[in-house]
């Protein structure tokens, strides 16, 4: 294997093919010392990258050649279905070693992981005091604060000067948080009572005490605070970190903002694939596990769209005298559906955002009538016109534009007020919306252009 001395895996985002190919044959030569060292080599989120575009069945070969040798840095960086697997593959040495090395925040993640039997076995080999914090942690519930947070942080009392400060940071070399930015104030019950930015702390002399330059803390969290609502925290306030205190006020961890990158883009792909009634799907997904995710939600589109037939046969008559009925439907339900669509798209978003929060929620609603009417107006009278002049029949236009504009203002409605009232009953708008928006719109579309249609065609 020809040796690198600056290996480049991407080039903005973009895999190079040559060095993929030479880590494939790497693997396939099963060329441990050369992989290592230019794995080590690399930034972990780049080593990352470059592991899972390999074929999966090479990533497993490449995690199993590698070991312990794969750095627990790379090993947090990848994909939750990757990362699932290398530590399935991994040996319990090998675990056990990255868990001493992460820290708190990542090694909970990784142990998430494991089956509940390899988790207790692998806990058993860690210091009693690691141990002890691990599974503080673990006894939090998924996505929240308690599982978020990282248990290393500097911690000191108030009376202690700037000076003491620094001192006592350098003095606890590795046991340092590997990223942090505040120092926490607190007192001899260990209760939190402000913090001091590293910022602040360097630009004051020494013998400047903590409690003269300490801020109260924007926002403390507790353990069991939803991810979603510490994500919203860190985007209002521009938080670098946060505190986590419990019942009590005691300070027993905190939360940084590289964490919160990685809950926001979870949120909101979470959120976007939720609207398309679909889960994400890696490399590492099985066909039957692809059908299985997809196949619940196709089956109840299946059943609104038997709906949306019912509402047509009930107006089969109409349809065999006026054969450009069955022409125009496919018109007016399509736009109808991309008018709901949008409406959803923009208020599961604003919901998720917190935008829709109080007399917000009313000025959208009244936004989107006067949007989805004006709309209705312009696309109805568009395809009048075009329904006017194909079939030469003016009661025909005039029917087509005048549910046009009915059936814009419903979808306009419908996408505004059904992820509204999801959320006040406690249900996620992003899951649940648009099913019923979709449905209620395909309904409203037939109805009344087949309705209309009777009445004044027949």
């Amino acid at each position: 294997m020809t040796d690198t001395s600056a290996p480049t895996p991407s080039d903005q985002g973009k895999i190079d093919p040559v060095f993929l190919r030479d880590l494939a044959d790497a693997v396939g030569e099963r060329d441990i010392r050369w992989l290592s060292r230019t794995l080590k080599r690399l930034h972990p989120a780049d080593a990352a990258d470059a592991l899972e575009a390999l074929h999966y069945d090479t990533f497993e070969e490449a995690v199993e050649l590698l070991g312990g040798e794969l750095p627990p840095e790379i090993l947090i960086e990848l994909r939750d279905s990757y990362r699932e697997g290398a530590v399935e593959m991994l040996p319990d040495q090998a675990v056990a070693q990255a868990l001493d090395e992460l820290d708190s925040d990542d090694a909970t993640t990784i142990l998430e992981d494991l089956e509940e039997d390899r988790r207790e076995r692998i806990l058993e080999d860690l210091a009693p005091v690691d141990r002890a914090e691990l599974e503080r942690s673990l006894a939090y519930e998924e996505e929240t604060a308690g599982r978020l947070m990282q248990t290393e942080f500097v911690a000191v009392p108030e009376f202690w000067t700037v000076g003491q400060t620094i001192d006592h940071a350098r003095a606890l070399g590795t046991d340092l948080p590997e990223v942090f930015y505040d120092i926490y104030v607190i007192d001899p019950a260990h209760r939190l009572l402000g913090i001091v930015s590293l910022a602040s702390l360097l630009r004051q002399p020494r013998d400047i005490e903590l409690e003269d330059i300490m801020h109260e803390p924007t926002t403390v969290l507790k353990p069991s605070t939803d991810q979603e609502e510490v994500a919203f925290q860190f985007q209002k306030y521009s938080l670098a970190s946060a505190p986590v205190t419990d019942d009590a006020g005691r300070l027993i961890g905190m939360i940084t903002v590289d964490d919160m990158v990685d809950v926001m883009q979870e949120e909101h792909s979470e959120d976007l694939l939720a609207l398309s009634n679909v889960s994400s799907a890696d490399a590492s997904d099985t066909v039957l596990e692809t059908v299985k995710a997809r196949f619940p939600w196709l089956a109840i589109n299946l059943f609104t769209a038997f709906i949306a037939s019912a509402i047509i046969s009930m107006f089969e008559n109409a349809i065999e005298q006026i054969v450009a009925l069955a022409i125009l439907m496919p018109v007016v339900a399509a736009l109808a559906g991309n008018a709901g669509s949008q409406g959803l798209a923009v208020a599961v978003r604003a919901i998720a955002s917190r935008q829709l929060d109080g007399t917000a929620g009313r000025r959208a609603i009244l936004r989107e009538v006067l949007a989805a009417s004006i709309n209705g107006l312009l696309i109805g009278g568009g395809v009048g016109l075009i329904a006017l002049f194909w079939f030469g029949d003016t009661s025909l236009g005039i029917v087509i534009a005048v549910a046009m504009f009915g059936t814009f203002l419903w979808a306009g409605l419908s996408g505004i007020l059904v992820p509204l009232g999801l959320k006040r009953l406690g249900a996620d708008p992003a899951v649940a919306s648009s099913v019923f928006v979709l449905t209620l719109t395909d309904v409203m579309a037939f109805f009344s252009f087949l309705g209309l249609a009777t009445l004044v065609l027949l």
